[in-house]
């Protein structure tokens, strides 16, 4: 992992290309790359609720949502998919374990803040785990030890505290988000940038910058590499609509808010 100082927009845009982890869907068949404006809206349909997202800024959302889809069709996913073919698949598991290991340092300080004790223990668990006996997390015994993954992150603490997730957002590269989600990403970025700015393991280094930019990009790759979300392969013809659905859903599940069911 990259814990160097360099400029705070390149930082930010790293972590930016990162939280793609928040797409979560899973893909099925081809469709038209390019989404044709719905000839019905979606609050036609029964089910309300898909129609409730708050989403004042629509216009920007899909035209951000258009933008994701060819900055991943024509750039991203090349580069992922050249990763894939040079890379065996012993070490892009080991390169995915190294930096969900270190992923476990967000979960443990979003967990402390939301008062999550035995979260907090087993997340602390994890990581000591899986930084000795997993070798920097190159392996992941802790989960063998019955340790479990909690993810967690600023957004949801926010949640957890009562701060409403306002107006849905599509934020450029990464995708679906809201307004809460955008400031707990920024805060998430902060806190994760000030320990590896404290760390700095290249700072005596004359190549600092070279091998901090080569383990940003590789981690980038590799956040992109452990999704399966393919844009417009979901098979359904509102898919802008869907996505905005399950991930407000998604999110509001994670903070333990009640979903209704009529």
């Amino acid at each position: 992992m990259t814990l160097t100082r360099y400029g705070s927009c390149s930082r930010a845009f790293f972590f930016l290309l990162l939280s793609v982890s928040l797409l979560g869907c899973a893909s099925a068949r081809v469709n038209s790359p390019a989404e044709e404006p719905p000839m019905h809206s979606i609050s036609e349909f029964k089910d309300q609720r898909f129609a409730e997202v708050a989403d004042p800024w629509e216009g920007f959302n899909r035209s951000m949502y258009r933008f994701n889809f060819y900055f991943d069709k024509y750039l991203f996913l090349p580069v992922v998919s050249g990763y894939e073919y040079v890379t065996p698949t012993f070490l892009q598991e080991r390169i995915s374990g190294f930096f969900n290991n270190l992923g476990e340092i967000r979960n443990l300080t979003n967990s402390l803040f939301q008062f999550k004790g035995t979260e907090s223990a087993t997340t602390l668990g994890r990581f000591v785990t899986n930084s000795t006996l997993g070798l920097g997390g190159l392996f992941d015994p802790a989960t063998s030890l019955g340790l479990e993954r909690h993810d967690e992150d600023f957004g949801k603490t926010l949640g957890y505290w009562g701060v409403d997730s306002g107006p849905y957002l599509v934020l450029p590269i990464f995708g679906p988000s809201s307004l809460r989600d955008t400031g707990g990403l920024a805060v998430d970025s902060g806190i994760t940038y000030g320990i590896y700015t404290a760390v700095d393991p290249f700072g005596s280094s004359d190549d600092s910058f070279a091998i901090a930019s080569g383990i940003t990009t590789l981690e980038v790759i590799d956040a992109r590499h452990q999704q399966t979300f393919r844009y417009y392969e979901s098979g359904y013809p509102f898919e802008y609509y869907m996505v905005r659905f399950f991930y407000h859903e998604k999110r509001e599940i994670e903070i333990g808010k009640p979903i209704p069911t009529d």
